[in-house]
């Protein structure tokens, strides 16, 4: 019987650190923050618990978010193999915007039902976009520079679009909500930094865009893992081209460039392959000698502006 009192034992420990990890993570609520009722009985009250492992992943990567992308970074990317970088790749990507793009989000001044995106994002999961225009932002640390030795600063840059409650209740040292101003000037000052904003979407967040980063190439794991040959973010549609004659080799768009796209030999030069078109160069060069073009075999910018009209 020795096996049964075993059996029952760690069942035990099972339910009593679950019961823990509950406690913690609800910040102390035994029936949970109202956030987490809501995302888990469904809308208008109805008590009907919505519980599978794509809801429990979700639970997990919004509440210990610094945690999971920390582990994603510096366990799982460096042990990644081809299938695996293109698993993840399918579930947790982001889309390339311009500057001009990414505002045309937070300014959206229409709704956007739920819409699939498979022409602008080319992955089979969490390509779908849904927004209330003009739509909530609230800003978070971004887990990717809390995840590094010495980040870049500011680390609050992570932009939640949409219903943003449960970041709001399950970190509020971490997060606030936004006035559509404040989040217009966020993306301005990232911008002037050289920073890239990154639509991402996740498989484990209702199969859709919920997030605005704005990614720096030294910290964002997202931009390590196409280092390292994980295809997860896609080209923003546009590619970057040069004015030979305006341009006067001062190397300011060479170092800028998040991509590494950009060599300078007494003129700058664009490597088709690596741009993805973000618009860091063209902003930062002094003589207006860069341009953004659009490009068909970069696939469909993320227009807001023209879904959902």
């Amino acid at each position: 019987m020795w096996w049964l009192w075993l059996s029952v034992g760690l069942l035990g420990v099972i339910v009593l650190t679950l019961a823990v990890l509950w406690i913690v993570g609800e910040r102390g609520r035994i029936f949970g923050l109202p956030s987490t009722r809501a995302a888990i009985t469904g809308s208008g009250g109805v008590a009907r618990v919505r519980l599978s492992l794509k809801a429990v992943h979700g639970y997990i990567y919004g509440r210990w978010v610094n945690e999971y992308i920390s582990f994603a970074i510096h366990t799982l990317l460096p042990r990644m193999g081809p299938r695996f970088k293109r698993w993840w790749a399918d579930r947790y990507h982001g889309k390339v915007l311009t500057h001009e793009l990414a505002r045309a989000i937070i300014t959206l001044d229409h709704e956007i039902p739920r819409t699939d995106l498979e022409q602008i994002i080319p992955y089979p999961t969490a390509r779908e976009i849904v927004l209330q225009g003009p739509p909530q932002v609230t800003v978070i640390e971004c887990p990717c520079r809390a995840a590094r030795e010495n980040p870049c600063q500011p680390t609050q840059v992570c932009m939640i679009v949409g219903d943003g409650r449960f970041v709001l209740e399950h970190h509020p040292q971490t997060s606030q909500l936004l006035t559509q101003q404040e989040a217009l000037d966020l993306l301005q000052t990232e911008h002037e930094r050289g920073h890239v904003h990154v639509a991402y979407f996740k498989d484990a967040c209702d199969n859709r865009f919920y997030a605005i980063c704005n990614c720096c190439s030294c910290c964002c794991g997202g931009l390590e893992a196409m280092r390292r040959g994980v295809p997860m973010v896609a080209s923003s549609g546009y590619v970057a081209q040069v004015n030979e004659e305006a341009c006067a080799g001062c190397g300011e768009c060479e170092a800028a460039c998040p991509f590494g796209a950009i060599t300078v030999d007494y003129v700058s030069s664009v490597n088709w392959e690596q741009c993805m078109g973000c618009g860091v160069c063209a902003d930062i060069c002094p003589n207006n000698a860069i341009t953004l073009a659009l490009d068909a075999r970069k696939g469909i910018p993320l227009d807001v502006r023209k879904i959902g009209v």
